[in-house]
């Protein structure tokens, strides 16, 4: 999962969104440094984490993936679920996506001060490119995975990825549709 689906599994708590969201550049007990609810928050995304990367349908989607992008198609998995979250927001949230995104970013802002060193660096280019909304089209994701490849060392090409989203759309949005509701009843347990 990526950032919409760990933003959006966080429920309406701020400050467990912000920690969700924010969670992959915090690395090991260096949570401790953050509010109660932060903490919460980084600690549920790493749940959501191990959940994913062991459950079968999220790797049975990885797999197709796995012989052209190598480690990388973990890393392209989860945005493509996230495009599934978003192109089906409607089904999920009755909060249109642009709104969403829009309240989301604006607590990044007034939680400034709260945000780890690489939140701070990529919150402008996050609200810039809208990145949470562009995961609803094929073209924007194309653009992220770009974006993501052109940061990795070893240059794997992930925007090519989007050859195989489309050739294999319908078999990856029944999985993400299946995998997403066992994973909001884990969030949902886990946040309780």
């Amino acid at each position: 999962m990526n950032y919409l689906a760990h933003i959006f599994l966080s429920g309406d708590n701020d400050l467990l969104k912000i920690g969700n969201f924010m969670a992959d550049g915090i690395r090991g007990n260096d949570y401790l440094n953050f509010p109660e609810e932060v903490k919460n928050g980084i600690i549920l995304h790493r749940h959501i984490d191990t959940f994913t990367d062991a459950h079968p349908i999220y790797r049975k989607s990885k797999h197709r993936l796995h012989e052209k992008y190598g480690h990388y198609a973990g890393v392209i998995m989860d945005i493509l679920y996230d495009h599934f979250l978003a192109k089906n927001w409607g089904v999920y949230s009755d909060e249109r996506l642009e709104d969403y995104a829009a309240n989301f970013y604006m607590l990044l802002e007034n939680n400034y001060n709260i945000l780890s060193e690489k939140a701070k660096e990529i919150l402008p280019y996050m609200t810039e490119r809208n990145w949470l909304v562009s995961y609803a089209t094929i073209a924007g994701i194309e653009i992220i995975l770009f974006q993501m490849d052109y940061r990795t060392k070893h240059r794997a090409n992930m925007q090519e990825a989007v050859v195989e989203l489309q050739e294999f759309y319908s078999e990856f949005e029944q999985e993400f549709t299946l995998f997403f509701e066992e994973l909001r009843a884990f969030c949902l347990e886990k946040i309780n």
